[in-house]
């Protein structure tokens, strides 16, 4: 499947928005405006900010990219590239909302005309551009998609589409997360836990290092948490028992990139947040199947140059990192120190009801949805947990402050049912589904290895008190999400060689344990 190499967009429209969203601290760093923080209120404390009630915490989109199901081959990369336009103007409207907050309390009427008016006629105007996209090259043009120019505003209690302060947990579209084996093979598991939110509510929080999250209601103490994980489907007679398991490293060279070669080909900054990347080192907004197959990988088989990526993980103690000026970093609200992962395991596991198929090259799959804050949680497969924990809790809508001796850990199942046709679909979405609870494929859909990643860090866990929390860590996200937990996400390329692919297959058909 090849891939257009398109002239590189310019971010200079939105450079200068941030720029002038942007406040300025001590040592040259940029962060925004608190938008929780009254018009009255301040705190100099770098790594704890107190909150006042908002009045609107954040935008709210439709998602044009997940509802476009149906795109010509001939106009995805142009329509990718209006998309990528799309999310840029939710950037810049957001960054107009949280730094206008004065404005807000003296005009009722400033968001929906100031900001969410314009919003939607920008909007309007590269909709009409995707729709003459897919139109000239023949294709049909969704009626609905007038629909989606409208944006509305949203309060901070009805994030993750209403469920953030109910407890830690989310139903989500993986199985949840074993240790070991890195995830469940079934589907439709839920992850549902009982502990109550930290007191104080999101009006007693913290909007962050950078003013847009994470609050003191995004984190719970693991120890209070029910037991939540299901049990994983067992394997018959017919599955495929097997593990492969390949070794990439922890991202020691630190290679790093606001960019998204699978949901924004050709375009720069198109993950508006950074990644993290093992395996393939040439993967960037320009990358193309010919360049991933000839780059260099930091795996330890040479057959694996798969590129494995996932957004960053900040602890929010004060301090700054190289991008602090940088979109993508602390120009759009992604502050704080990187934290690099202690270990990154990968592994590839069969499923309990069928053996499996090769995956197609360059096989692009992604797990999660970097936009639950305002997408709701479909599509949400975040699984938030502490080692000695795994194997009990799951969590999907909050961090856990994890007790001493015991770390956070990432974990990701990703789907295992493949169309048997395409290596990507318009929306990158539908020509992968997940397993049903007992493990079987539906439509039609063949069962592929499932790549399950476990990622763990040595950070030492932030402290509540009365509602504030101090040293919290986020995911790094889009800014309008807010640096919810359930906006985690983990992005894969296939570029196993065909010889490693056959051997990871009847690996895991086979029923052994292989590297």
């Amino acid at each position: 499947m090849g891939r257009n190499i398109r002239k590189r967009r310019s971010p200079l429209a939105v450079r200068a928005v941030a720029a002038s969203a942007a406040l300025a601290i001590g040592g040259g760093g940029l962060v925004w405006a608190n938008f929780y923080a009254s018009a009255h209120e301040s705190n100099s404390a770098h790594n704890t900010t107190k909150a006042a009630t908002a009045q609107v915490a954040t935008i709210t989109c439709p998602d044009v990219g997940q509802k476009l199901t149906s795109v010509p081959n001939q106009a995805r990369g142009q329509v990718d590239g209006e998309l990528a336009t799309l999310d840029q103007q939710i950037t810049a409207a957001y960054q107009r909302l949280a730094t206008t907050r004065d404005a807000q309390t003296r005009d009722a009427s400033f968001v929906q005309n100031s900001i969410l008016g314009p919003l939607k006629n920008n909007r309007s105007v590269i909709i009409d551009r995707i729709k003459l996209e897919i139109s000239r090259v023949g294709g049909k043009v969704p009626g609905w998609l007038d629909g989606l120019s409208t944006c509305t505003g949203q309060p901070a209690d009805q994030t993750n589409a209403g469920g953030q302060n109910n407890g830690g947990g989310a139903a989500s579209p993986s199985a949840s997360a074993t240790a070991g084996a890195g995830a469940g093979a079934g589907a439709g598991a839920s992850a549902s836990a009982s502990a109550s939110a930290p007191a104080g509510g999101a009006a007693a929080g913290n909007g962050g290092q950078g003013g847009n999250g994470p609050l003191a209601t995004d984190f719970v103490d693991i120890t209070k948490v029910q037991p939540n994980v299901a049990a994983k489907a067992r394997t018959g007679a017919a599955g495929s028992s097997g593990m492969f398991t390949t070794a990439c490293g922890v991202n020691a060279n630190k290679k790093f990139n606001t960019d998204n070669v699978i949901v924004a080909p050709g375009v720069t900054n198109g993950a508006h947040h950074l990644h993290d990347y093992v395996g393939n080192q040439s993967n960037d907004a320009f990358a193309t199947n010919d360049t991933l197959a000839a780059a260099q990988t930091t795996c330890a088989n040479q057959g694996d140059k798969s590129t494995y990526y996932w957004p960053v993980v900040r602890i929010q103690n004060g301090t700054q990192d190289f991008d602090q000026n940088n979109l993508g970093g602390g120009k759009e609200g992604n502050v704080g120190q990187i934290q690099q992962v202690k270990q990154a395991q990968i592994k590839f596991v069969g499923s309990p009801t069928s053996k499996v198929v090769a995956m197609p090259k360059f096989l692009r799959i992604i797990t999660g949805d970097a936009k639950t804050t305002t997408n709701g949680l479909g599509n949400a497969n975040a699984h938030w947990s502490c080692t000695g924990f795994e194997n009990k809790v799951q969590l999907t809508q909050q961090y856990p402050i994890c007790p001493r001796g015991s770390t956070v850990v990432r974990t990701f199942a990703f789907q295992s049912c493949w169309d048997g046709v395409n290596a990507d679909s318009a929306n990158h979405r539908t020509h992968v589904a997940f397993a049903d609870a007992q493990g079987n494929c539906a439509n039609g859909f063949k069962a592929i290895p499932q790549l399950t990643m476990r990622l763990v860090y040595n950070f030492r866990a932030p402290t509540l008190t009365n509602g504030q929390i101090k040293n919290a860590y986020a995911v790094d996200g889009f800014p309008e999400q807010l640096h919810k937990p359930a906006t985690d996400h983990d992005d894969f390329i296939n570029v196993f060689d065909d010889a490693l692919m056959t051997k990871m297959v009847t690996c895991i058909n086979s029923g052994k344990r292989c590297r």
